[in-house]
């Protein structure tokens, strides 16, 4: 594999709080008998376009249904199943930080290249994969970012056009809706602080380059709405609840073109984060989960989750195979973000770093936003 990780043994504690986040699933253990698999993905506009390109295709070749579950992200839910003994979930979708995480603390099975389906020239997977985009526990998917957008029908004047615009409360009044979290917001601050992007995780890595992180938060943390699920930033910025607001790009192109919203996307410094799939520890249809990763990791099915969504595949020949919106016929390059002109505007996501500091971020985070 390309990036092995160590494993490590969980604790044997369930943490209460984890709990907690599991108490409306049902607790019923599933058969490994039942031809179904439950899929963890993050609801809204891209689960749909997972369940159009991928589960629904699955689902026909190999007569497996697929369970749909929605979550925000995070390890909690998935390290209370593994630790209790009761897995409810068999396939996850996470960031790869979350999964180099979830593989150092025995939560994902191992994967292997040699199982995943080569490219359809025949290179194998391994090579066709983007540098870094298999790990030992995880598949990777696709690239997304976090960006930020506008609504121009609420924001009168000059329309804001880079990272540092975004904390200019004087040139651009208003709300700012950001995710509760302190991934990607610590570097948007950083690079509206003036901190070139190729010394943003170097930045963060000292004392000083995390104070300086917060303090430019603190400047606008008064008019910060809050949002937790993907599909929050676009009602906000349709209702005028805030004047701009860190997204996911697919989501607000979603709404652009399926909703048609006026919506601006701003590419400058945006962050590129690599999604993967995994394998929650102990599923009891491991066989069936392994050929689910299989298929969803195809050229094919990574490239047709980009004519419903405007995220890139991980694959090199899934980039080829990128064409036009399925419902509208737009073309789909121009909006990915790898595409050429965004790619160059782009913060890559050191994953390394958030997996080894992000728990402290977190703690830091919580503790900044009780202040």
């Amino acid at each position: 594999m390309t990036s092995p990780l160590h494993r490590i043994r969980i604790r044997p504690a369930v943490y209460a709080a984890a709990l907690v986040l599991l108490t409306g699933l049902s607790w019923s253990q599933p058969a490994a008998g039942d031809d179904s698999l439950t899929v963890a993905s993050w609801g809204g506009s891209y689960a749909r376009a997972f369940q159009k390109a991928q589960h629904e295709p699955f689902t026909a070749e190999t007569g497996i249904d697929i369970r749909l579950e929605s979550y925000n992200g995070g390890l909690a839910q998935i390290r209370a199943q593994v630790e209790s003994g009761r897995v409810l979930w068999d396939v996850v979708d996470l960031d790869m930080a979350d999964a180099a995480r979830g593989c150092d603390e025995g939560l994902l099975e191992p994967v292997s290249s040699e199982d995943l389906a080569p490219a359809p020239d025949g290179t194998p997977a391994a090579d066709d994969f983007f540098p870094g985009m298999l790990t030992e526990c995880g598949v990777g998917m696709l690239f997304y970012s976090t960006v930020y957008a506008y609504n121009p029908t609420h924001l009168a004047g000059p329309k804001p056009t880079t990272i540092g615009d975004f904390f200019d409360l004087e040139k651009f009044p208003g709300r700012r809706g950001m995710r509760r979290s302190p991934l990607v917001n610590l570097e948007f601050a950083l690079m509206a602080d003036g901190v070139p992007a190729d010394q943003v995780y170097a930045t963060l890595a000292t004392p000083e380059g995390m104070e300086r992180a917060f303090h430019k938060l603190d400047t606008i943390k008064d008019y910060i709405v809050w949002w937790e699920a993907g599909a929050q930033p676009p009602q906000m910025l349709a209702d005028g609840e805030v004047v701009m607001s860190t997204a996911y790009n697919g989501r607000i192109f979603n709404a652009q073109v399926l909703e048609k919203q006026p919506f601006v996307i701003v590419w400058d410094s945006h962050v590129m984060i690599q999604a993967v799939l995994g394998i929650v520890a102990g599923t009891p249809k491991l066989d069936l989960a392994r050929k689910f990763l299989a298929f969803a990791t195809r050229a094919e099915s990574l490239a047709g989750v980009g004519r419903y969504i405007a995220y890139a595949p991980a694959r090199k020949s899934g980039t080829a195979l990128i064409g036009t919106h399925l419902e509208t016929g737009v073309d789909m390059k121009p909006h990915m973000p790898t595409s050429p002109a965004n790619a160059a505007r782009a913060l890559p996501h050191d994953w390394q770093w958030w997996r080894d500091h992000g728990d402290e971020m977190n703690e830091r985070f919580s503790a900044w936003l009780a202040r």
